[in-house]
C-alpha cells in the first residue's frame, strides 16, 4: 500500500479527528478540515503537542467558498476523500419541525453532496480516486425517534450506491463506513438536541416513550469505544480495494440483514 493524499471533512471532534490523526501518524499526507476557526485553533495546537504533522484547514461544507478553496488547493493531489462532517437531529418525526430536518440534510446530504461533486470530476478526469462517505448502521436500518438523522443516513446510502454504479467504468471508487454507536457525545448531543422545542404538556408525541430510546444511550455498552472505530477506519481508507460497504462492530452486518427482512414481513 502506497501511502495516500487524504482529505476528511469534520475532524474537529470524533471518529473524524481520530481517524485524521491514526492515518497522519501511519505516514499519510492528512489535510483535516474543520467547521469553524476555533476548532481549527484547537486542532492545530494538538497536532503540534502530539508532534503529528496534520495539515489543517476550515471548510464549512455548506459554504460554497470554502468547498471550492479545498478543492482549489487540495483537488489535484487528493487521492481519497472522506466525507466524515455530519449533524444530528432527534425527535418524533410526526412533530420536529421541518426546518430542523432540513438543517440535517443540508450538512449530510446536500452539502455532502456538492463537496463529492468537485471532487469527483477531477477523479474522473483523471480516472483515478476515492470517494469515501461516513454514513452509519442506520443508513440501512431505522430507529425510533432518531429520523431526521436516520433518513439523511438512507439518502446519502442511496446516492453513494447509486454513484458507485454510475462512475465505475470512470475508475473512481466509492465507499461507505457505516459505524454503530460509539461514545464520542456525537450520539449524546443528538438526542439531547430535542429539548430544544419538545414540550410534554404541548406536544401530543407521550414523554414516556422516547425516555424508553433515550435511556438505551445511557445504558453501560450501548455506546462503543470509539478508538475501535478509529483503528477500523485507518486501517480501512486507505486499502486500495475493499467493500462497498463497510460495517463495524461486524456485527451489526447480520443485524441489518435481520432488520431489512423483517420490514417485508410487517402489518399495519
Amino acid at each position: 500500500m502506497n501511502f495516500k493524499t487524504i482529505l476528511i471533512t469534520g475532524a474537529g471532534s470524533g471518529i473524524g479527528r481520530g481517524a485524521a490523526f491514526g492515518l497522519a501518524k501511519a505516514g499519510h499526507r492528512v489535510i483535516a478540515t474543520v467547521e469553524s476557526e476555533e476548532q481549527l485553533t484547537a486542532l492545530l495546537a494538538e497536532s503540534y503537542e502530539k508532534k503529528v504533522n496534520l495539515e489543517v484547514r476550515k471548510l464549512n461544507i455548506l459554504d460554497a467558498h470554502d468547498r471550492e478553496e479545498s478543492h482549489r488547493l487540495y483537488g489535484e493531489d487528493t487521492d481519497i476523500l472522506v466525507s466524515n462532517a455530519a449533524i444530528g437531529q432527534t425527535g418524533p418525526v410526526a412533530e420536529v419541525p421541518v426546518d430542523l430536518i432540513r438543517r440535517v440534510f443540508d450538512v449530510n446530504v446536500f452539502g455532502t453532496l456538492e463537496l463529492a461533486q468537485l471532487f469527483a470530476k477531477t477523479f474522473a478526469k483523471r480516472r483515478r480516486g476515492k470517494l469515501m462517505f461516513v454514513s452509519s448502521i442506520v443508513g440501512y436500518s431505522t430507529f425510533p425517534f432518531l429520523a431526521p438523522y436516520v433518513a439523511s443516513k438512507h439518502a446519502l446510502e442511496a446516492i453513494t450506491q447509486i454513484m458507485r454504479a454510475e462512475m465505475e467504468t470512470l475508475n473512481v471508487q466509492v465507499a461507505t463506513i457505516n459505524p454503530g454507536p460509539f461514545q464520542t457525545g456525537f450520539n449524546d448531543r443528538m438526542i439531547e438536541s430535542m429539548n430544544t422545542w419538545y414540550k410534554p404538556d404541548s406536544n401530543f408525541t407521550p414523554e414516556e416513550s422516547i425516555n424508553i430510546v433515550r435511556g438505551l444511550f445511557s445504558e453501560d455498552g450501548f455506546q462503543l469505544d470509539p478508538n475501535d472505530m478509529v483503528r477500523y477506519m485507518v486501517e480501512l481508507i486507505p486499502q486500495d480495494h475493499h467493500k462497498f460497504r463497510n460495517v463495524y462492530p461486524e456485527s451489526f452486518v447480520e443485524e441489518g440483514k435481520k432488520y431489512q427482512k423483517g420490514v417485508w414481513e410487517q402489518t399495519v
